[in-house]
C-alpha cells in the first residue's frame, strides 16, 4: 500500500501561522483558517471570536458603510454596474468575505436583492428582465446567499432550479419561441452554459460559477433537475485540462489570462484555484485529470510557503484588499483549501 501524502508535506513552508495571526485589515482570514484549515467547529469560542472580528474592521465594515438606508449601493434598482461598486457585486462579496448573515444591513441588502434582481420568470437577472439571465451572475448570487443563510426561502429555491433547467434545457423552449417566459434569451441562447458574449459558446467561468452554487446545496435537499445539472456539469469541466484551461472560447487564439491570475475576492471570471475547489467540493479533489492543475498551484507558492495577490479590483470597490504581486493571505487560504482536499493526511 503506498504511503499516505500529507498536504502541508507539499509546502515549502508552513504558511499556517502567518494566516492565523489577528489582522484587522483582513479579519475573516483568520476565521476560514480556524474553520477550513484547522478544522474548529461552529462552538468553538476561538472561531466565535474569529467570526465577530469581521464584522468590525476591514472589507465588511467599508461596505457596510457605502449602503444607502434603503438598502441598496450606489444606485436603486436593479444594481449590476457599474462593476465593482453597485448592489449585485457586494452581496457576492459581502458572502466571500464572512460577513455575518444575520447582520441587519446584509439581510437588507439580500432582501433588496430579491426585490429588484429576480426576474418574473424566477432567476436572477443582471437587470431584472428574464433576458438578463447569465450563468456567472446567477452562480454568484446563488452561491452568496446561500452562505449567507438564505438556502429554505422559497424565492432562492425557485432561482435555483430554474438555473439548473437553464443548463440541462429541461423545460426550456428555444429563444426563438415567443410567449413563453421559460426560454432561452439573447445572454443565454441555449443549454450546458452557452453564452453570447462567448460566441455563443459553452463558458468556462458559467459553468464554474454555477457548479460552485449546485454545490453548496446539500445532497438531501437537491431536486432532480439540480441533480442533472451537477451531473452534466461536471462531465463538462472534466473534459478539459484545467492546467490549460482549455474550454471552448470564442474570440482570440487563446484562453482568457484570468484562468491564471490568482485573485479575491471572485469577480464574474473564475481561476483555476476556484475550478479546483468546485471540482473538489463535488469529490473530484484526487482525480487524476487535476493532478497537472495542482502543481501549478504548488509551483507558484514562494520560500515562505505563501502565494502572491495576482488579481484584484484596484479602485473599483468600497473596500481594501490586498497589494497585487505580493504574498497574499486571500490566495495562500485557498491554495490550502485546494491542497488539503487533494492531498488528505
Amino acid at each position: 500500500m503506498s504511503e499516505k501524502v500529507i498536504w502541508k508535506d507539499k509546502l515549502r513552508a508552513d504558511p499556517v501561522p502567518w494566516l492565523l495571526e489577528p489582522d484587522q485589515a483582513q479579519p475573516a482570514v483568520r476565521y476560514f483558517t480556524l474553520k477550513d484549515i484547522i478544522g474548529c467547529g461552529e462552538h468553538d469560542a476561538e472561531l466565535k471570536e474569529a467570526k465577530a472580528a469581521i464584522m468590525l474592521s476591514g472589507p465588511v465594515p467599508s461596505i457596510l458603510a457605502a449602503q444607502s438606508p434603503e438598502g441598496y449601493w450606489l444606485h436603486s434598482g436593479a444594481g449590476y454596474s457599474p462593476k465593482y461598486q453597485s448592489t449585485v457585486w457586494q452581496i457576492i462579496f459581502l458572502a466571500q468575505l464572512g460577513a455575518d448573515k444575520s447582520d441587519a444591513g446584509v439581510r437588507k441588502g439580500c432582501n433588496y436583492l430579491f426585490e429588484y434582481n429576480l426576474s418574473k420568470g424566477g432567476w436572477f437577472s443582471y437587470n431584472g428582465t428574464p433576458s438578463g439571465f447569465l450563468h456567472c451572475l446567477a452562480g454568484n448570487l446563488e452561491s452568496a446567499l446561500i452562505d449567507l443563510g438564505w438556502l429554505e426561502d422559497e424565492r432562492l429555491q425557485i432561482a435555483v432550479e430554474k438555473h439548473a433547467r437553464f443548463i440541462t434545457g429541461e423545460g426550456m423552449a428555444d429563444s426563438k419561441t415567443m410567449g413563453v417566459t421559460d426560454r432561452y434569451y439573447m445572454y443565454t441562447p441555449g443549454p450546458m452554459f452557452s453564452c453570447s458574449p462567448n460566441s455563443g459558446l459553452s463558458c468556462g467561468w458559467g459553468a464554474v460559477k454555477s457548479l460552485n452554487a449546485l454545490s453548496k446545496i446539500p445532497p438531501s435537499k437537491r431536486s432532480p433537475a439540480v441533480i442533472h445539472a451537477l451531473d452534466r456539469g461536471l462531465s463538462f469541466l472534466l473534459k478539459y485540462n484545467p492546467a490549460a484551461a482549455d474550454y471552448p472560447f470564442g474570440t482570440g487564439d487563446k484562453p482568457s489570462s484570468s484562468w491564471f491570475k490568482f485573485g479575491y475576492p471572485m469577480g464574474y471570471a473564475a481561476d483555476i484555484l476556484q475550478t479546483l475547489d468546485v471540482l473538489s467540493a463535488s469529490g473530484y479533489a484526487r482525480d487524476p485529470r487535476l493532478a497537472e492543475a495542482l502543481d501549478l498551484v504548488l509551483a507558484r507558492q514562494n520560500p515562505q510557503g505563501r502565494w502572491p495577490m495576482e488579481c484584484r479590483f484596484t479602485g473599483k470597490t468600497w473596500m481594501g484588499m490586498e497589494k497585487n504581486r505580493q504574498p497574499s493571505k486571500w490566495i495562500t487560504l485557498r491554495a490550502l483549501r485546494v491542497l488539503k482536499a487533494a492531498f488528505p493526511e
